[in-house]
């Protein structure tokens, strides 16, 4: 028989809050059913962590920078999530279109080029 490590997982207040938020604003433009859905979805994903921590995309390994941080995508979401001992902790969540990758760690994915054409 198989015993794996089903680890625990927490919720920072700051993704408790943004969750919030999002079922808030979900419930307003596209009604209640829709935002449980989403949020459904999302907080579903995030349990799958509990039996395959390693789901995530490693962004140390992909973006050469020094982190515990894996992201997971659900739902139009990022969620960004570390392991400590036996509990996954998801600390971050960032919309899509977010930049997160400045938001957390001040590495900016724009180029000149970019923001010269936008006028950003």
């Amino acid at each position: 028989m198989d015993y794996r490590t089903k680890y625990k997982l927490e919720y920072s207040q700051i993704v408790r809050r943004k969750l919030k938020a999002l079922k808030l604003y979900l419930s307003e433009q596209y009604g209640e059913d829709l935002a449980k859905s989403a949020i459904k979805k999302i907080t579903d994903r995030a349990r799958d962590l509990q039996d395959n921590p390693e789901l995530g995309i490693d962004l140390a390994a992909k973006y050469e920078i020094d982190t515990d941080f894996r992201s997971l995508f659900v739902n139009h979401n990022h969620l960004f999530y570390y392991k400590e001992g036996n509990t996954i902790i998801v600390a971050e969540m960032f919309g899509e279109k977010e930049d997160f990758m400045y938001k957390l760690f001040g590495i900016s994915g724009r180029t000149q080029e970019s923001i010269d054409y936008w006028g950003e």
